[in-house]
């Protein structure tokens, strides 16, 4: 049960990210779940584990590094589309 929390957990701090920064996140649903795993560990490095805590993830920084890794993806994607017009 508590992998299923963590993954609805992850799939909505990616989806929060996604409309702070004002970007889709590709893959959907899947997209939002693993860009919430890869921010919560992005943010765990960068800021440690302090905030509060849900389905394993400490939210803040979690959140912190979603919003970073949509911002990587979103400038990666953007030059790829750039480069094939």
């Amino acid at each position: 049960m508590s992998f299923l929390w963590s993954l609805i957990v992850g799939g909505i701090i990616g989806w929060i990210a996604g409309l702070i920064m004002g970007r889709d996140i590709p893959g959907g649903i899947i997209g939002n779940i693993i860009a919430g795993f890869v921010g919560a560990w992005l943010g765990g490095l960068l800021l440690g584990s302090w905030g509060p805590e849900m389905g394993g993830f400490y939210i803040l920084p979690a959140l912190i590094g979603a919003v970073i890794l949509v911002f990587i993806v979103s400038l990666i994607m953007g030059s790829m589309r750039r480069g094939r017009s």
